[in-house]
């Protein structure tokens, strides 16, 4: 069993940052990939970023490329998700998922049917 806690969020103006946390517990965690989602009222969920089990290899959304960085600390079972320059369409609740694999990260990284255990999420709010 994997539990996932996020945490970071809040209200930031536009342009500013924020590093969201996703902590897990769990001795094998090191084993998981781990992806981001956000959701944004009214939206379906969507995939932002992931993260392989070794840190080795990331993917990004098109629409936070560039601005948003993941990384990871499996021996403080720690994920991490940097935004900076954020707008006020990043405003959603973000969450963290885990999956136990060794694939190619293309394969299973924007597959939401495909995490085993998924955090309750934090709140972002981009707004002057």
């Amino acid at each position: 069993q994997v539990q996932l806690v996020e945490s970071g969020g809040g209200l930031v103006r536009p342009g500013g940052s924020l590093r969201l946390s996703c902590v897990a517990s769990g001795r094998t965690f090191s084993s998981y990939g781990v992806g981001w989602f956000r959701q944004a009222p009214g939206k379906e969920r969507e995939f932002v970023s992931a993260i392989t089990w070794s840190g080795g290899t990331t993917l990004y959304a098109d629409a936070v490329k560039g601005r948003f960085t993941i990384s990871r600390d499996n021996a403080k079972t720690t994920v991490y998700l940097q935004m900076t320059s954020l707008k006020a369409e990043d405003t959603a609740v973000y969450s963290c998922a885990a999956r136990r694999t060794s694939a190619g990260i293309s394969t299973w990284s924007g597959i939401q049917s495909g995490y085993d255990y998924w955090g309750q999420g934090t709140q972002v709010t981009v707004s002057s």
